[in-house]
C-alpha cells in the first residue's frame, strides 16, 4: 500500500518539528515523491547525512510503502532584507 502525502509529512514533520517540508507527488501514484525539507537539524551536515537523517525518519519505510524519493535538503539560511 502507498505511503500518503500525509503520513510522509507527519514522518517528517515529527523528526524535524522546526522544518519547512514541501512534497510533491512526482508520478500521481502516491508512490514516487519528492521532499524538500528545511531544518536546522542540517546545519553543517554533509548532503548524504541530511539524507540518513530523513531516512532514519521514515522508520525503515522506504522500499516498502514509499518506493522512490527524491530528497532536497538544507539549513536554514540567512536571509538578507533585499
Amino acid at each position: 500500500m502507498p505511503m500518503s502525502v500525509e503520513t510522509l509529512h507527519a514522518h517528517l514533520a515529527e523528526a524535524f518539528p522546526d522544518a519547512e517540508i514541501a512534497i510533491d507527488d512526482l508520478a500521481g501514484d502516491g508512490d514516487h515523491y519528492r521532499a524538500r525539507i528545511v531544518s536546522t537539524a542540517f546545519s553543517g551536515l554533509p548532503r548524504v547525512r541530511q539524507h540518513q537523517l530523513v531516512y532514519a525518519a521514515l522508520k525503515g519505510q522506504m522500499g516498502g510503502e514509499l518506493h522512490a524519493l527524491a530528497l532536497e535538503t538544507s539549513a536554514p539560511s540567512a536571509k538578507s532584507g533585499a
